[in-house]
Parts: C-alpha cells; structure tokens; sequence
C-alpha cells in the first residue's frame, strides 16, 4: 500500500470468524492458548491474554453468534409464520373461512412482496402519516425530526409498501430502495432507502437505513458481533456495523479498511458505495443548487447512519460533507472508542454538521456496547434523552449508561410496569393516533422480564418526536 492509502486501513483489529469453528470449539476460546492461530479469530497487533475478561467477551460472542446462526432458519420460519398470520389476519378480517379454507388447499395466503405486508415492526406501530404541513410551518424542526423518524421505520418494509407510502401517501419521490452485499456474511443483509422531499429553499434527499428485525439472524450476528478493527489518527469501532456499511479486506496483505474506490458489482452493491455514488450523481444533476441531504436510522440503521460520514471523512468527500445537513439516529447502539468520538466531534463541527441521537427510557441498545476499560466504546454528540413522560433533556450521556446495573433494576422494572399501564390508557389521554394493538401489547408484557426491550421499539420514538418536549435543535 502507498503512504497515502496507509490510513483507510486498519492498525489493529481483531475480526470474529464464528462460521469457522464448531460447538465443540467454544471453549477453547476459554481454556485454550493462541486461539488468534485456530482461524477463528483473524488479528493485527492484538494480544489476547488467557483467562482475561476479553476471552469471556469473545466466549459470548461467540456463543451467541453460533446459536444465531444455527437457528436462522428456523428464526426467519417462525418469524415468516408470526407475520404471515398477522398479515392474513388484516386481509381476511371479515372472511375467516376463507382464509382457512386457502391454507388447507395449500394456497399462497400472503404475498411479502406485496404493497399491503406489513412486517412485524410495522405490526407494532401502524402510522404511517406525516405531520401535517401547519406544523412543518411553524416548527419546521419538530416536522423533521418527525418525517426521518417514520422514514426510519417505514425502511423496515417491503419495496412495494416503501414505495406507496413515500410516493403516494407523502407525495415525495423515491430515489432508490435496496438490499446490499455483506462480504463477511456473504449474503444481503443491509437494507434501506432514498427518498427525495422537495422544498421552497432547497431539496433534501434522505438517507434512511433498516435497523433490526426481530426474527432476523443476521442483523441480530451484527449486533452481538464485538469484532473491531482500528484506524490511524481516527480509532477503533465497532467492526459489525461497518461490515454492513461494506468493510473491505485485503487478504494478501492481511489488512481490513475502506479503499476509496472498489471494483463495482451491480449485482453485490456495498452500502456506503452504492449510496455514496449515488448521492453524488443526483446532487450534482439536481436543478436546486442548495440540495442537501440526511442520514435517518434505528437501531442498527442509526449505528449505520452515523458511520456513514465517518467514511465519507476518511476519503475526503467535501463535496458530499458539505452537503449534509444533518444526522438523526434513534435508538442507536455505541459505534466507536474515546479516539473516534473526538474525531467525529471534530469534524462534525468543522462542516457544520447536525447530530442528534434520540434516546428514550432505559432502551437497552443505546446502552451496548460497554463504555468499560474492556470494550471502551463512547457515545457522542448530542444525547436528547426522553422519559416514560415523554419530557425531554438535552444530555451527553443517557443515564444508566451501562444498563447492568444492579441498584438502577428495580426502577426499571418499575419503570416497565407503568409502561405496561399506559398501553392501555394513552389512547384517553392523546387521542386515537397512539392507540397500541395488541401486537406492542404483548411487546410490553416481554419488558417486564427484560426492562429496556420494549422501550426500544418505533411506537415510543414515533411518540417522542410527535409529543415530546419542543427543542431549539440547532
């Protein structure tokens, strides 16, 4: 590699192979010595000590990975017949006998590619509206925050449905809506969409990446993947997230990083330069010289949306840097160390660049991973966190940063409860538009055993950006 190029690629990383080792092999991650030389472990300057908290890091990891991906399939079966009931359930509300009579003959009963499935995330929280064009007048921030939150979840649908709802419900156009290759997964796993919303001062494309589906095995391997790999002069971060933005390897160098330009393969396109290239093309074509866009996401589309620009820094992209108005994430797990917060700070600030993560209750993704002296991952830019109450402070940290925290589990659950109670009650107090079904119901009932699930879920950060506290969000 030139010197020139010696910074798109990593320092240090350590990769998790977890397709390369059996059951049997789990422990010696535990018990056994230069694990980094059994082939599922792939490092760069990276010592791994025996009986080290790292180890037990990398044993669930691992396990949990392995676990993943043996019951993916049956995973996406039982989630495939969850959403399949709920869909035929909508379709065949006032004809029961003919649903049933359609299974027995072994007829299709839904259609997934269809403009009427719903997924599962669109089961929880039906809305789909915007609102309305009076507010957008008055407090054009609260209309913005608004729209990248339903596009955030309107990105968990089908093709065909996103397509209705940006086209013909909110009357904007749709630019683009994909899935993109994993290299390390080999397989599609990132998805999300471009949609263009015209204005009096200046266009606006948005970037709106899928976050995590609840019977989706992969995303979930994302998720718990603690691999890592480190830039020069820029640090570490979270090396599941940017494999599904597109991380490159160079195997005959034995180095991970992101080369400017790639080999382009219509059929396998990467996230960030698929996106990249694209976003390029139509702000340069667009009449409106002020065109502009914004990255949206939750959840795993928030770690997504963030990271985005951090690549787009690396190469020097000031045509696209100087573009971007802004970055909204919800729910949005940590993505990077102490180095690599100060480098997005940084240059956030340098292009004037806006970034807010949206936090509410005790969601436990925007708690993962672990700021220890372990995983040193940090959260930065401006934390707008929200309680039950949907009352908003403006933070640079949620609290109960860590979630595990032994004296903060009773309020948790506490917290749930009252959670539970206003399922039931929040239609009297708002109205008809945060009715919950009984699908969010139910998700409720899972956050009393596990305080921070359910406080995750779209329904509340749709409600915060529709009722929360009013901000000056400059």
């Amino acid at each position: 590699m030139s010197d020139s190029s010696e910074k798109l690629f990593a320092t240090k990383f350590m990769l998790l192979k977890p397709e390369e080792m059996s059951f049997f092999q789990l422990f010696r991650v535990l018990f056994g010595r230069d694990i980094e030389e059994k082939g599922f472990v792939q490092c760069l300057e990276v010592i791994i000590e025996s009986w080290s908290y790292q180890k037990w890091l990398l044993f669930w990891s691992f396990m949990v990975q392995k676990i993943l991906y043996s019951t993916a399939s049956i995973l996406q079966c039982i989630g495939d017949i969850i959403e399949s009931l709920l869909n035929a359930q909508a379709s065949y509300s006032n004809n029961v006998f003919k649903f049933v009579f359609n299974c027995i003959q072994g007829k299709q009963v839904v259609n997934k590619d269809s403009v009427n499935y719903v997924s599962m995330i669109g089961h929880m929280d039906r809305r789909v509206r915007l609102l309305d064009d009076s507010i957008k007048r008055k407090d054009p921030n609260k209309y913005d925050v608004a729209l990248f939150m339903m596009a955030s979840k309107v990105s968990y649908e089908n093709k065909a449905f996103v397509h209705a709802i940006v086209v013909d419900h909110w009357k904007m156009e749709l630019v683009d809506c994909r899935d993109y290759w994993n290299d390390y997964q080999e397989k599609a796993t990132t998805q999300g969409f471009i949609m263009l919303e015209r204005g009096e001062d200046h266009d606006t494309y948005i970037v709106a990446f899928r976050g995590t589906e609840p019977f989706d095995a992969d995303a979930w391997s994302t998720d718990f993947d603690i691999s890592w790999f480190e830039l020069p002069d820029i640090g570490r971060t979270h090396a599941g997230f940017m494999k599904a933005l597109g991380l490159q390897v160079d195997l005959k160098n034995n180095v991970v990083g992101w080369p400017k330009e790639i080999e382009n393969d219509k059929n396998r396109p990467r996230a960030y330069y698929s996106i990249r290239d694209l976003l390029k093309k139509h702000l340069r074509s667009n009449g409106n010289k002020k065109a502009k866009f914004t990255l949206t996401g939750h959840s795993l589309g928030g770690a997504l949306a963030i990271l985005f620009p951090a690549i787009l820094m690396l190469h020097d992209e000031t045509f696209l840097l100087e573009r971007l108005e802004g970055v909204y994430t919800f729910g949005q797990p940590r993505v990077g160390d102490g180095t690599f917060a100060n480098y997005m700070e940084q240059n956030l600030k340098h292009y004037g660049i806006k970034y807010l993560r949206f936090v509410y209750g005790n969601d436990i993704v925007t708690r993962l991973p672990f700021d220890n002296n372990i995983m040193k991952f940090d959260h930065f830019g401006t934390c707008l966190y929200y309680d039950r109450n949907y009352k908003c402070k403006k933070l640079q940290d949620e609290p109960n940063k860590n979630y595990f925290s032994w004296k903060d589990m009773i309020p948790m659950w506490v917290n749930a409860f009252l959670e539970l109670v206003r399922t039931f009650t929040i239609v009297y107090k708002y109205g008809p538009d945060y009715q919950e079904g009984c699908v969010m119901k139910v998700y409720r009932l899972v956050g009393l055993i596990f305080p921070g699930i359910s406080a995750h879920c779209p329904q509340d950060y749709v409600n915060v950006t529709w009722l929360g506290c009013p901000l000056h969000l400059d």
